[in-house]
């Protein structure tokens, strides 16, 4: 197994974030408060108004994206959909401005009074600005105010002509705040179906097979409306792998829906038999929905495809929280930015690693079969553990006092019971019981720290929590039982009950989504406590 791992050769996007000599560890300051700087750069480095200013060029009257320059004469519309929106499309009136013709975002109920209150003006638009805020989807569920905005949304493109460009942005809650279901489908009726899909347990790719087929806008639906003019869309992805067709339900993606594939689907989860009236006729459609003719069925004209632009996501907070932690005095390594599965298996591929990680001796050969035969479970592939073990071992051959491994994603939380918490919470406390007896022990030893970028770990104020191997100890000597906090999915509680909750992670608001992030301080070679 060590001859194999010397052979590997890290890839491009998933490596070792440079391979300078260590920095000195900041004198006085704790490896929980080193993971929680770390954990700030991944979230600043996804701020809507930052992913923009660093994806969209301005040279006198042009404008490139992503390699590609369109012309600017007054001929600019803009649309958006999403919780991070609002901040994305500020910095867009700021960059091009004196060309935005008019525009209307879709966004979270409440979100201008949120972003005030919490001192983030230059998140909002102007106030003589072109750009139509509509706020609705309360709760994240689609409601009236969010189907009127996506009214808005397309009469603006369905006023264009070839000589318009329409710049699209999406964020993480595109789906919800922009509503558009296929007549005579209700709102009700749509949200219902897709309700009792997911109840059934659809996954996240079944259930946008089924918004595709019952929306006017979804699955390309939007740039069809758009046509013929250049439709470019910035997208800020929530989703593993940031495939644009699933971010938001893809409206700026061309696809094909097959009724047929939509029924064979609802027949599996056994809805076919109660359906409403309205959605069996729009699935009687013979054929494929395409989106490649015009609305009117006229041949369609020489225009560019839409352009699908992801400008922010789980990668992207890594990298940046790589290059923090370089400068904190750690060895960044990227492990996967894909990490899924449910929190125990996650849970154990944090704790293997750890040890495999320990500075001792190399590790046996039965921690790395173990890790490679976990990697299909937790979503990562055996390259990038195999590159990962080998970025351990060189870490501990060349004395660096501790590597910071990075990872990102979103696991899973099988439901047992009625407590208060999150994803993020309940694979900390996890964690720190896989980390229990590591050597050297805590404040020393490794240290976790699991964090929503989106700044809420359920139905919590709390985005994650920081835990390590002495976690157990202390939880026990304040009579806290984890097991019985973990029965109950009461992570929120636990942590909020554990020495005054200093071990609560509480961003604030974040205005942006990309996932979980996390950080895992692994000591690979004896280190000076700090």
């Amino acid at each position: 197994m060590a001859r194999a791992l010397s052979l590997l050769r890290p890839r491009p996007l998933l490596t070792l974030v440079g391979r300078r000599t260590p920095a000195p560890a900041p004198r006085g300051m704790s490896l929980d408060s080193r993971a929680r700087l770390v954990f700030a750069a991944a979230l600043e480095a996804v701020q809507p108004d930052a992913v923009v200013r660093q994806s969209v060029e301005r040279r006198q009257d042009a404008v490139t994206v992503d390699g590609h320059t369109f012309t600017l004469r007054h001929n600019l519309h803009l649309v958006g959909f999403g919780k991070a929106v609002l901040g994305m499309a500020a910095e867009v009136e700021r960059i091009l401005g004196d060309h935005l013709v008019r525009g209307v975002v879709s966004v979270p109920a409440g979100i201008q009074q949120t972003l005030r209150q919490n001192g983030k003006e230059h998140l909002l638009l102007r106030e003589n600005s072109r750009i139509r805020v509509m706020e609705g989807a309360k709760n994240n569920l689609p409601d009236a105010d969010a189907q009127r905005a996506a009214d808005a949304i397309k009469q603006v493109a369905s006023e264009l002509t070839e000589e318009d460009l329409l710049l699209v942005l999406i964020s993480g809650g595109g789906s919800a705040l922009l509503p558009a279901p296929a007549p005579p489908v209700s709102l009700q009726e749509k949200v219902e179906v897709t309700r009792r899909l997911a109840a059934a347990g659809a996954t996240i790719q079944e259930l946008n097979t089924v918004r595709r087929a019952l929306s006017t806008l979804k699955g390309g639906g939007l740039a069809h409306c758009a046509h013929p003019a250049q439709v470019v869309a910035l997208i800020l992805s929530d989703v593993i792998g940031d495939p644009p067709d699933l971010i938001a339900s893809g409206p700026t993606v061309k696809s094909e829906v097959w009724a047929e594939e939509v029924l064979s689907l609802l027949r599996h989860y056994q809805l076919l038999d109660s359906l409403p009236p309205s959605v069996n006729r729009v699935l009687a459609r013979p054929g494929p929905r395409r989106w490649e003719e015009n609305p009117d069925g006229a041949p369609p004209t020489a225009a560019a495809a839409p352009l699908n632009v992801v400008i922010g996501s789980n990668g992207v907070a890594l990298r940046q929280a790589g290059r923090r932690a370089r400068e904190l005095g750690f060895r960044p390594v990227v492990l996967s930015p894909g990490v899924c599965g449910d929190v125990r298996s996650v849970a154990r591929l944090y704790g293997l690693l750890a040890r495999f990680a320990a500075p001792r001796d190399p590790p046996p050969p039965e921690l790395a079969a173990a890790l490679l035969a976990l990697g299909p479970e937790v979503g990562v592939a055996s390259w990038d553990l195999c590159r990962t073990m080998q970025a351990l071992d060189q870490a501990r051959a060349e004395g660096w006092g501790a590597t910071c491994l990075l990872a990102g994603g979103e696991p899973t939380v099988e439901l047992t019971g009625t407590g208060r918490g999150g994803r993020n919470q309940e694979l900390a406390m996890r964690v720190a019981l896989e980390l229990r007896g590591l050597e050297p022990p805590p404040p020393k030893g490794p240290v976790f720290l699991s964090g929503g970028t989106d700044g809420q770990d359920g139905p919590t104020d709390a985005a994650g929590a920081v835990a390590d191997g002495g976690l157990p100890g202390e939880a026990g000597a304040q009579g806290l039982d984890m097991e019985r906090f973990l029965g109950d999915n009461d992570s929120y509680s636990f942590f909020s009950r554990l020495s005054g909750g200093k071990r609560l992670l509480v961003p604030g608001l974040t205005c942006t989504n990309v996932m979980d992030v996390h950080v895992l301080v692994i000591p690979t070679a004896p280190i000076t406590a700090t």
